[in-house]
């Protein structure tokens, strides 16, 4: 929160003071002039008041070049976070941000000050700015009124973290190298907007207290599951989700438990046609969800399929046989 030290305001104030003095008129003798009779001072003349002078102008501006003055000179403020009111300070990875709080013509607030200290101290004209503060993915913005002296501003994030992770059904574990993670913000659809992506597994993502909708993908094709999920401020959540999905590889054979033969052409079609995945070569393999599928391998001019039920559950090889399966 800021301190705020008010400036006295100091007013002069002059005061005339009259002394009146008190004189006493008495009857005076007769007096006779004499030659050597000296004259007595005579009173100076009353000035003409339409011939004075023009009296000195006071020098304009002089009050609101001294409060100008005052208010330019930067001011010290201290910026500290933390993840709730009732948490310490943060001791570090806060990025601040100081922006002006009149927009310029473009209508975009122009930065004034940036700090990478946890416990930033920066200097400040006096005046209104909007301070922003970053901790990973959680964010907070407020405003900060700067006044003469010294400024401390406290902002609490109300931030939590979040562990993702995900496995096949049945606690199959899944490589870390296969899975990857989208946060969204919650709600509709059309409305949510993308906080993070591509995060790996277990890492540890902090983010505003709130609820989020998180996306799992399991290699790179059609393995996907959401989960809407509730980030509490102060708490660590950890999170598993499950997929109904296989790794599954694929290997063309005259024979089952044959040689696989080398330079096939492999495209992967779901029912309704749609081509899922294609690949050249003896061995390939990808992960696909619970479904059923077409499979097509082409060697040479000859073309081989073979329909196949992907069931959940780990890795899986899927022979096409070139004297079972016919060509087309």
């Amino acid at each position: 929160m800021a301190r705020t030290t008010m400036l006295p305001v100091f007013r002069l104030i002059a005061c005339a003071i009259l002394g009146l003095a008190s004189v006493t008129v008495a009857a005076a003798p007769v007096a006779f002039a004499q030659e050597n009779a000296e004259i007595p001072p005579l009173p100076r003349p009353r000035p003409d008041p339409n011939n004075l002078p023009p009296a000195a102008a006071p020098a304009a501006g002089t009050a609101a070049d001294a409060i100008a003055a005052v208010t330019s000179v930067p001011q010290s403020v201290t910026l500290t976070a933390r993840i709730t009111q009732e948490g310490p300070s943060i001791p570090e990875g806060v990025v601040w941000r100081v922006f002006d709080s009149v927009p310029d013509a473009q209508g975009n607030m122009t930065l004034v000050a940036k700090s990478e200290e946890s416990t930033a101290r920066l200097d400040l004209p006096p005046g209104e700015y909007v301070v922003h503060a970053a901790y990973g993915r959680a964010q907070l913005s407020e405003s900060l009124s700067v006044v003469p002296g010294n400024n401390e501003k406290v902002v609490d994030l109300e931030a939590g973290a979040l562990r993702l992770n995900s496995a096949v059904t049945g606690d199959i574990p899944i490589a870390p190298t296969q899975l990857r993670f989208d946060i969204f913000t919650a709600g509709e659809e059309s409305s949510r907007v993308l906080i993070a992506e591509n995060l790996p597994p277990n890492d540890i993502v902090t983010l505003n207290a709130g609820t989020y909708h998180i996306v799992s993908h399991f290699g790179a094709i059609n393995a996907v599951v959401r989960a809407d999920l509730r980030v509490e401020a102060g708490e660590l959540t950890d999170a598993t989700l499950y997929h109904h999905a296989s790794e599954v590889s694929f290997r063309l054979v005259s024979e089952e438990g044959g040689e696989a033969i080398a330079d096939v052409e492999w495209t992967i079609k779901t029912p309704d046609g749609a081509t899922v995945f294609t690949d050249r070569g003896a061995f390939p393999s990808t992960v696909l969800a619970e479904g059923e599928y077409l499979i097509f391998a082409k060697q040479g001019e000859q073309v081989y399929n073979r329909e196949v039920q992907v069931v959940s559950g780990g890795s899986r090889e899927i022979e096409v046989l070139t004297g079972v399966y016919g060509g087309v």
